[in-house]
């Protein structure tokens, strides 16, 4: 617990995988700066997050490191290998059309499968080592800014006061509307189903992406469970009012309308948690900072799954805030001066940008049944097998080691 008396150069909102992220990279190469987190969430929600994340290869070198992955690794499931098939839901047969290896080096899978609890734990472990205070359960009710610092009032009444503030308070931000900050956002008449499911026959590490009309139907490798059960992870797209009658009405109807796109090729199977539904939009921050104020995460941009990007651009986020941060504190500079804050948002804005219309094309283009556009996205997607470079290319992309690539992420200390 942080006393409210004291005074903090970082105050970060929100203790998810990116705020989280944020205080320790921070702390970890400055260990003189005061830094710590305060979070809306009440205490110990966190570990009743049954889903799992995609974690690409910088991440995992990032997370390494903060001091946390060997702690995530032996419950991570690496994903050796990668499909991608396009085809309606009666279609009989799924030829597939692109398949990836699951190397970006010899020994070091593109990604892994986390379980979100395993990683926000082992975070709040290496938070707590480094002395970070957590506050849990309250929220940030108001900030003012003057040209020192920000004073941040609290739901409990508390009062903090720090250098710079951190928003990392998800997509639907609250410390993003209170500085002004506006948005880019529409909706895609979309939501993506989440469950876990068990089934027969081990997945040796393959993920798959089916393209169907309504939307991506992906199964991601788990970690085997506790008694040995075979798992993975769905994420399933359909139109939001189907999304709806199917994670709201019986299991039996679900079960099959999953096998109906999960097929037998693993045996049978079953939904081992309860599956839910949320709405799938495009929003990007038309700014990523204000004076003493820096967004990440999905407080910043939250783009469709259908590339799988959307933790791993946070992760970015807190790579190069954090750089930047601690490379103005070594020169003695403000760091939550807005001439500083500004190199962070021309790191990460344009590539955000990119990636959002990346996701936003690529969901327009496969998440229909028009004829002649199917033959042109199926050709596209035959030329790329056929081409090792460009699959390479992609391969680093999703690894997330393309481009401008921060120091924690190449797994280099700040």
């Amino acid at each position: 617990m942080v006393d409210s008396k004291n005074s903090l150069d970082v105050l970060v909102a929100g203790a998810g995988y990116v705020g989280l992220a944020v205080a320790v990279s921070l702390k970890q190469a400055r260990p003189s700066l005061a830094v710590a987190v305060v979070d809306a969430a009440p205490a110990g929600v966190w570990r009743k997050d049954g889903r799992a994340s995609a974690i690409a290869a910088a991440a995992c070198r990032m997370l390494d490191q903060l001091g946390v992955w060997n702690e995530i690794a032996p419950e991570a499931q690496a994903i050796t290998e990668m499909i991608v098939t396009d085809s309606r839901t009666s279609d009989p047969v799924r030829p597939v059309f692109l398949t990836f290896d699951g190397e970006v080096a010899p020994g070091e899978p593109f990604a892994h499968m986390v379980a979100n609890k395993d990683l926000n734990g082992a975070l709040r472990r290496r938070a707590e080592q480094l002395g970070i205070g957590i506050i849990e359960g309250v929220a940030v009710s108001a900030f003012d800014t003057n040209g020192a610092g920000t004073t941040v009032h609290l739901a409990d009444g508390a009062t903090l006061k720090a250098r710079l503030l951190v928003a990392a308070d998800g997509v639907n931000s609250k410390l993003r509307d209170m500085a002004g900050i506006k948005t880019v956002k529409w909706e895609y008449g979309q939501s993506g189903i989440v469950c876990t499911v068990a089934h027969e026959r081990p997945h040796n590490g393959r993920a798959e992406e089916h393209f169907l009309p309504a939307g991506p139907f992906a199964t991601l490798p788990l970690k085997p469970g506790k008694d040995g059960t075979n798992r993975s992870s769905i994420v399933w797209v359909e139109r939001s009012q189907d999304a709806e009658k199917l994670v709201s009405g019986d299991t039996l109807v679900l079960e099959y309308e999953l096998e109906h796109r999960f097929g037998l090729k693993l045996g049978e199977i079953h939904i081992a948690d309860k599956p839910r539904a949320w709405p799938l939009g495009l929003i990007i921050a038309r700014a990523f900072v204000a004076p003493r104020i820096a967004l990440a995460g999905d407080a910043a941009h939250g783009i469709h799954p259908i590339a799988g990007q959307g933790l791993n651009l946070g992760f970015k986020d807190v790579a190069a805030l954090a750089e930047v941060v601690v490379e103005a504190d070594r020169l003695g500079q403000d760091i939550g001066a807005l001439d500083v804050l500004e190199r962070y948002q021309q790191w990460r804005r344009f590539d955000t940008v990119q990636m959002g219309i990346t996701t936003d094309v690529l969901n327009r283009m496969f998440s229909n049944d028009f004829g002649p556009l199917r033959t042109l996205r199926d050709v596209g997607l035959g030329l790329v097998e056929r081409m090792p470079r460009l699959k390479g290319f992609f391969i680093r992309q999703a690894s997330g080691l393309s481009g401008d690539t921060p120091k924690l992420l190449k797994g280099e200390p700040l």
